[in-house]
C-alpha cells in the first residue's frame, strides 16, 4: 500500500488545478507551503482571501480593480478616444509595461470558443457596445490573441462595430525579435509581410 497523507494530497490536488501546473510542480508548492512558519502561512492565506474578496471588475472597462472604477479609467490623462480590446487582465499589464499605449481598455474575459462552450454572451461584448454610445470613441483596437479563437472574436466584434462607423484596427503580428525565419509558420510570415513598414 502506498504511503499517503490525505490532507497533503488535497493540498496538492488544489495546486494541480492551477493553469500549467503539473503533479511535480503542485507537490513542490505544497511542500513549500508546509515549510512556512505559522505567521507566513497566515499571511499567505490572508493574501489569497483578501485578493478574492476585494478584487472585482471595473464598472467601465471590466479590468480588475479594488475600486469601483480602475485607475486607468479614472485617469484624466488617458486618451478616451481609443479603446484597446483584450482577452484578459494580464494583457492590460503587458501593454502597460510598454509605456507606449495611452488610451483606454476593454477586457473581454475570454474569447469566443464553441469547442469550450464560450459564446459572445459569455464575454463582456455588450458592455463594450454600451461604452461606444457616447460618441467619444474614434478607434477600437482589437488586441485579442493570434489564435483561432482570438481571430474569431476579433472578426465577430469587428462586424458588430462596422455599422457604428468607428475605425476598427487589428494588432500587427509578425516575426518576433530574435527569431529565425525558417522556424516561423506560414500565418506568422503572412502577417509579417502584411504589417511591414518603411525603414
Amino acid at each position: 500500500m502506498a504511503y499517503t497523507i490525505p490532507i497533503l494530497e488535497t493540498l496538492i490536488d488544489e495546486f494541480r488545478k492551477m493553469p500549467s501546473v503539473g503533479t511535480k510542480s503542485a507537490e513542490r508548492m505544497a511542500f513549500y507551503v508546509l515549510g512556512l512558519t505559522d505567521e507566513e502561512t497566515h499571511r499567505f492565506a490572508n493574501a489569497i482571501v483578501g485578493a478574492h474578496e476585494k478584487i472585482h471588475q471595473c464598472a467601465v472597462c471590466r479590468n480588475l480593480t479594488e475600486d469601483e472604477i480602475c485607475p486607468i479609467c479614472q485617469s484624466p490623462t488617458r486618451d478616451k478616444s481609443t479603446i484597446c480590446v483584450v482577452e484578459n487582465p494580464r494583457d492590460v499589464i503587458a501593454f502597460e509595461r510598454t509605456h507606449e499605449y495611452k488610451g483606454m481598455y476593454h477586457v473581454l474575459h475570454g474569447a469566443i470558443s464553441p469547442m469550450n462552450s464560450v459564446g459572445p454572451d459569455d464575454l463582456t461584448i455588450k458592455e463594450l457596445l454600451v461604452r461606444l454610445n457616447d460618441d467619444t470613441v474614434n478607434e477600437v483596437i482589437m488586441a485579442t490573441n493570434p489564435t483561432v479563437e482570438g481571430e474569431a472574436t476579433a472578426m465577430y466584434i469587428g462586424r458588430l462595430l462596422k455599422p457604428l462607423g468607428l475605425k476598427v484596427t487589428r494588432l500587427a503580428y509578425g516575426v518576433p525579435v530574435g527569431a529565425d525565419l525558417e522556424y516561423a509558420d506560414e500565418v506568422t510570415l503572412t502577417r509579417a509581410l502584411a504589417g511591414r513598414s518603411l525603414l
